[in-house]
């Protein structure tokens, strides 16, 4: 079976819009569907939540990750209609997001991963890994990677 989709992971920042519009560029030339993934880390709440809360139970922040993840996820279903791509959304819960891509790109069958590159270096880099490298380093289907 051939793979047709393009597999975009998103998590909401600038660099990451980017890709999804590269993405959905390539889907619509391509006439394939645009797979967007959204990855639900334990850390979650404190990158997307504003405010902050201080003590959060197991429920809450499983029911405001949902919905943080809806609303990244929101933006890329958002480009794909515009284009008239055909667009699936999927919300990953894991501790490893290099994985949790590669994985969903293997189980939806996806023959592209578009993704972006926040070019954290030095420190922060060293401190936070680099996604983009890690599923360069893992996947064995072909990634495309946007400043």
């Amino acid at each position: 079976m051939a793979r047709t989709g393009i597999l975009v992971p998103v998590d909401g920042s600038g660099a990451s819009r980017r890709a999804v519009a590269r993405a959905v560029d390539f889907a619509r030339r391509l006439k394939a569907e645009l797979v967007a993934l959204h990855v639900v880390t334990p850390f979650e709440l404190t990158v997307h939540a504003n405010p902050r809360p201080a003590i959060v139970t197991p429920d809450d922040f499983a029911r405001r990750a949902a919905a943080i993840s809806e609303r990244i996820l929101g933006g890329a279903r958002k480009a794909a209609v515009a284009a008239r791509v055909p667009c699936r959304t999927i919300t990953s819960w894991d501790t490893t997001v290099a994985d949790a891509i590669i994985g969903a790109a293997r189980r939806e069958r996806c023959g592209l991963i578009v993704m972006a590159s926040h070019g954290h270096t030095g420190l922060q880099r060293m401190l936070l890994g680099s996604v983009t490298q890690k599923v360069l380093a893992k996947s064995r289907i072909p990634v495309l990677v946007c400043p």
